[in-house]
């Protein structure tokens, strides 16, 4: 079962592509946070999800809110992703130990060794204030992650 709205999101430490560390708990009270699960990099869907958040990133990076996409490639795969499609976001890596961070938030998918597509906006203050949960195949639609940010 994903983390639902009024839940307090799990910290987590992860590589982002270029091997740095990310908490999720470093923008408690700075920043809301759009935290994005997708299966795997250089798959169309995702690749079209993560080229449309690129093409509105200041929606989603900016003084108030920060952007961080996680899927279960390693860090060397993200990090060449990242390259080819001009991705200027952190893409973090839940390779190692695989999966920990998207069973925590409940969107890893046992049987296919992978993330679903799970969207949670938290606050500030690290409440899930927004979340959405497609299969595989569904592509969401980053309109209502606007949406989502302009209630907090």
């Amino acid at each position: 079962m994903a983390i639902q709205a009024g839940d307090k999101a799990p910290d987590f430490e992860l590589k982002d592509n270029h091997g740095r560390t990310v908490r999720l708990s470093d923008f408690r009270g700075e920043k809301n946070v759009v935290l994005l699960f997708y299966p795997f990099a250089f798959t169309g869907v995702c690749t079209g999800e993560l080229c449309a958040l690129r093409d509105n990133l200041p929606k989603f990076v900016n003084d108030d809110t920060q952007l961080l996409a996680v899927s279960n490639d390693s860090i060397h795969t993200l990090r060449v992703f990242g390259e080819q499609e001009g991705l200027e976001y952190p893409l973090l890596s839940d390779f190692w130990p695989h999966g920990n961070t998207s069973r925590a938030y409940g969107v890893f998918d046992e049987g296919k060794g992978c993330a679903v597509r799970g969207t949670f906006i938290i606050d500030k203050e690290g409440v899930v204030r927004w979340t959405v949960v497609n299969d595989l195949p569904d592509a969401r639609d980053l309109n209502d992650y606007v949406k989502a940010l302009g209630t907090l």
